[in-house]
């Protein structure tokens, strides 16, 4: 069995950093991007891109639909469902299939294959680019399959979780 080597520095979602010009980068780049290709750039897309900016941790559907509801959005599922499937399509939110929940893009925009490193203390998902994570399929020797996405999940523990556990003991 092939040893996964993962660079040291895995992402900044799992350090301290600016979150505030994390998310206004991203909100600059979706609203970018909505301008250039003529895409509507409606409150609730922008109120649920929001949400998942908040942190760096998968949100739930119905959490995203509790929070619209809070806000004054209309609540109901298929809204939710149409909105996220927008931000994926359009490159600024993955799905994380262990939570069944999704994140914004650490890549805005950008079409690509990104692995997520999961910590399982605390819930965090830090996203890595196929060229940092060094996890490559080999597409040539899959002569017989055309690979359209491929979503890699990696669990584990971040540093900070690991530094808590250590103190405990």
């Amino acid at each position: 069995m092939k040893k996964i080597q993962i660079k040291k520095e895995v992402s900044k979602n799992f350090k301290k950093h600016n979150h505030k010009l994390c998310y206004e980068t991203s909100m600059k780049a979706f609203h970018k991007n909505c301008l250039e290709k003529n895409l509507k750039l409606t409150p609730l897309r922008l109120k649920v891109f929001e949400l998942l900016l908040k942190d760096h941790r998968p949100i739930g559907a119905y959490q995203i639909l509790d929070m619209l509801s809070k806000e004054g959005f209309s609540s109901t599922p298929p809204i939710a469902y149409r909105v996220l499937d927008f931000l994926i399509e359009q490159g600024f939110a993955h799905k994380i299939e262990r939570f069944n929940a999704f994140i914004a893009c650490s890549h805005p925009g950008s079409k690509h294959s990104p692995t997520f490193m999961i910590c399982r203390k605390c819930d965090k998902v830090a996203e890595m680019c196929e060229k940092d994570s060094r996890l490559k399929l080999d597409k040539k020797s899959l002569s017989e399959f055309q690979i359209e996405e491929s979503i890699i999940e990696i669990i584990g523990i971040c540093k900070s979780c690991n530094q808590l556990e250590t103190i405990k003991c």
